[in-house]
């Protein structure tokens, strides 16, 4: 039994204990202002425990809502002293038990620190109007003092944690700005590294592609022509990597805002791995008009990265695109084994990122993807857009 009591104490939270704290209070004053006040005022018997309830119980709000516990609390102090006669004879002058005057005190400093201070002016103002007309003799100016300086009280503390919050809530902010700043910093540190390392490479590429007719006496058309499509697919290359570039520069630009290929890109990117002397038949269907800029973008990018794939793991195998934008929107690309005279495939596996790219990419947009062997030799992607239509 004690075992069970200590983990159920154990479970319940702060704000549980604090409920349960106010609880046993009111119970407390309940107890005390119902057996006592046949002393201090002239109530029938069957009335007393109503009116013992009356001066207590208003307490059990002091946390959930205090203004309505004060102004229950202020109302029953009002009406009791000119319902109910003092008890003649007795020492006790004042008008209410020494229980409402407690809870009134404690509902009126509650009011004071959470309320708002409209609330607060007119409970501090009531409650002292209230001990200044019915407290006997001198008594009402003392309680006029002892309630102002009260509630002045409850105010300074109330506006002194309110003052520590802000700060907190300030330092969280600046924190946040520096952490935000750091990043930025890094983003900034892997743009540069990208651009030493990468744009340079491949603005090198495209430079001794371009260069390389004028370099090399005897270059065929055909060779020429190889050299100029090397050329153009460096450029792409760099364009885009500096557009990524220039997403990682900017100060807190999201990577969607930059300009970004979509559907009215496939056509050239077809058409660029064509130069690149890849065998590629293609087979498009339906209107893309309706399709939103994500998916154009996951489209573009699946098809990319399937093409580049299949080049580099399967040259000189026949790729196949098969293309739908019927609903649901598909996306194709088969290639069939490589032919002996090129050098043999190496699978993805072997390191490289594309075919997870693939799948997060599809993924983000609610697709399905697919990727692996097809069972003859060969490699097939596929992803399917469902609940889209052109």
């Amino acid at each position: 039994m004690k075992k069970y009591v200590r983990s159920a104490a154990r479970s319940l939270s702060v704000s549980q204990w604090v409920n349960i704290v106010i609880l046993l209070v009111t119970a407390i004053l309940y107890a005390v202002a119902w057996p006592t006040l046949h002393v201090t005022h002239e109530v029938p018997a069957p009335v007393q425990p109503i009116v013992g309830a009356l001066a207590a119980w208003p307490f059990i709000l002091i946390r959930a809502n205090p203004a309505l516990g004060w102004a229950i609390s202020a109302v029953a102090a009002l009406v009791i002293p000119r319902v109910f006669e003092h008890v003649p004879g007795s020492d006790y002058h004042y008008p209410w038990q020494v229980v409402h005057i407690i809870v009134i005190m404690c509902l009126l400093a509650a009011v004071a620190l959470r309320a708002a201070v409209p609330i607060v002016a007119v409970a501090w103002a009531s409650t002292v109007l209230l001990f200044f007309a019915d407290t006997p003799g001198e008594d009402g100016r003392g309680w006029a003092v002892g309630l102002t300086a009260l509630v002045a009280f409850c105010l300074l503390i109330r506006w002194l944690v309110l003052s520590r919050r802000q700060l907190a809530r300030k330092e969280e902010e600046n924190e946040l700005e520096r952490a935000r700043r750091t990043i930025l910093e890094e983003r900034t540190r892997i743009a540069r590294d990208l651009h030493d390392v990468v744009a340079h490479h491949m603005s090198m590429v495209v430079v001794q592609a371009q260069s390389a007719p004028y370099r090399i006496p005897d270059v065929s058309d055909e060779v020429r022509a190889e050299f100029e499509s090397i050329g153009a697919s460096g450029r792409a290359a760099l364009n885009e990597i500096r557009g990524m570039l220039g997403v990682l520069r900017s100060d807190g630009q999201l990577a969607e805002h930059a300009p970004q290929p979509g559907l009215g890109q496939v056509d050239e990117l077809f058409e660029a791995t064509r130069r690149a002397g890849i065998p590629l038949q293609v087979s498009v269907t339906g209107d893309p008009v309706g399709l939103s800029e994500a998916t154009g973008l996951v489209v573009y990018r699946i098809l990319q990265e399937s093409l580049a794939n299949a080049a580099r793991h399967a040259p000189g195998a026949q790729i196949v695109v098969d293309v739908s934008y019927t609903d649901p929107v598909s996306v194709i690309v088969a290639n069939g084994p490589s032919p002996s005279s090129h050098p043999p495939a190496h699978p993805e596996s072997a390191g490289g990122h594309g075919i997870v790219g693939m799948r997060e990419r599809a993924r983000a947009v609610g697709a399905l993807f697919s990727a692996g062997p097809d069972g003859k030799g060969g490699f097939m992607v596929r992803a399917e857009f469902p609940g889209l239509s052109a």
